[in-house]
């Protein structure tokens, strides 16, 4: 490492605190990602093979930690006791990305092959580890294709078991969250229309079109396409907006 400028060093030695790797494999993935940190730590995450070893028994010594007592899953208790030893409130939009990597099917519980999945992905075994993993996992957000694929997960998780829609309340308290993140001016408009207007659960199409809406149309709407293949719900918001001059789209 003396070879390396100070800049360098300076990454290289951030990338193993933050990872717990070694020195080698700091270099392998910073070099990989042409020394971008935040690219280094997707290769890093992305490769299995160069992960940092997870100790099962101490993987099982967590999961027991957060377990209920009386089924073999970690329930709403164990989750907030887990943000408790994390230092992060249970409505932090982290725990959301830490629920997409362990892949949970539903929203305050996670199985135990749920846990292990997840964890190991991450090359965490420890409450330490886990610690420092929490600011990857925020930046994880700024990555356009990873907020892509947190916000579709969003919609699963959030739903009740057996239910096809989402919940209007659930939905816009997770639009809230998500859109929070992306800074999407019309949030808050679009969730009192709905209280306004629309009042039913919200369908996979609505929820995933939002997204693409929130993305490519600007706020002012002067490139809203009216022929354009948007479900109703959205060019009724459209008009909501239009009708009560909140936007004059020209």
């Amino acid at each position: 490492m003396h070879k390396l400028g100070r800049g360098h060093r300076d990454k290289v030695q951030q990338f193993m605190t933050i990872t717990g790797a070694s020195e080698k494999i700091a270099l392998q993935a910073l070099k990989a990602s042409d020394w971008h940190l935040e690219g280094a730590f997707d290769f890093f995450y992305s490769q299995p093979h160069i992960k940092s070893y997870t100790d099962t028994a101490h993987l099982e010594e967590l999961y027991n930690r957060y377990k209920d007592p009386y089924t073999d899953m970690i329930l709403v208790d164990g989750i907030t006791l887990l943000c408790n030893d994390l230092q992060v409130d249970p409505q932090d939009i982290v725990m959301l990305v830490v629920s997409w990597h362990m892949k949970a099917s539903t929203m305050c519980e996670y199985s135990k092959e749920e846990f292990f999945i997840g964890l190991q992905a991450l090359g965490i075994d420890s409450l330490e580890k886990f610690c420092e993993r929490i600011p990857f996992m925020r930046s994880e957000l700024k990555d356009e294709q990873k907020f892509h694929e947190i916000y579709n997960f969003a919609f699963g998780w959030a739903k009740e078991k057996g239910q096809k829609s989402l919940a209007l309340d659930t939905a816009i308290g997770m639009w809230q969250l998500l859109f929070a993140e992306k800074q999407w001016p019309l949030v808050d408009h679009w969730c009192q229309f709905l209280q306004a207007r629309h009042n039913k659960a919200i369908s996979r199409d609505t929820w995933s079109q939002l997204l693409e809406f929130a993305r490519t149309v600007d706020p002012a709407l002067s490139n809203y396409d009216a022929e354009g293949a948007w479900p109703y719900l959205i060019d009724e918001f459209v008009e909501y907006l239009n009708e009560n001059a909140i936007i004059q789209n020209g």
